[in-house]
């Protein structure tokens, strides 16, 4: 019998890698609102990653040392970032068959990344079957690691904290996790997986076809 029976993972640093692009739209719309802004380096913007489209552009603009309005900045930043949404995200190695051997479980994606993008990236790397719900900012009120989406997530598919395990890369999903009583792994690879050792999840699995031994 199953342990879990709602597995939710995160998106970013979890089922894809995102990065470049996500980089690629950050420097864009810096070069579109402040022309001449050096751009930032793909390793920067990879730490300033988790908290959201809002939180990745105000976090941007100041290491910039831009003073730009941030509500102003953010329209700039999604437009730039839904041209190359899927250039060159892909889902990290081993997920699609970790995903394909959880069919007898129900899967969902919970991320502070705007809902219709979410749906869109693994529409377009043909995943989003796989998954009951994919919700994003937009589709819920607050952002992790306010624990309410995910309780709203559980309520909505019928699953208790006892049946539920949220699979994240940082501690951002680990507290997100906590605050809902539910279980919480991490995984060894991702945007933060440093954080992983200041909030540790109850286990780090390296690959995702762990979870069908462990679920």
């Amino acid at each position: 019998m199953s342990r879990f029976r709602l597995l939710a993972f995160d998106l970013d640093g979890t089922l894809v890698d995102s990065t470049e692009d996500l980089a690629s739209a950050v420097n864009a719309a810096l070069a579109e609102i402040a022309p001449g802004t050096p751009a930032l380096p793909v390793p920067i913007v990879r730490a300033l990653v988790g908290h959201g489209a809002a939180q990745l552009v105000e976090r941007s603009l100041r290491h910039a040392g831009l003073r730009h309005d941030v509500a102003e900045a953010l329209s700039v930043f999604l437009r730039h970032y839904e041209a190359c949404l899927l250039d060159k995200t892909r889902l990290y190695p081993g997920v699609e068959e970790g995903l394909s051997e959880l069919a007898g479980h129900t899967l969902a994606v919970l991320s502070n990344k705007p809902g219709p993008l979410c749906r869109a990236i693994l529409e377009g790397l043909g995943v989003a079957p796989r998954f009951a719900r994919i919700w994003g900012a937009g589709d819920f009120p607050g952002r992790k690691p306010d624990p309410a989406p995910l309780r709203l997530l559980m309520k909505d598919l019928g699953a208790t904290p006892d049946q539920t395990l949220f699979i994240g890369d940082s501690a951002v999903d680990v507290l997100t996790a906590r605050a809902a009583g539910v279980a919480v792994y991490g995984v060894a690879w991702g945007l933060d997986p440093a954080s992983l050792e200041t909030s540790p999840p109850d286990r780090v699995i390296t690959s995702l076809s762990e979870l069908r031994n462990l679920c």
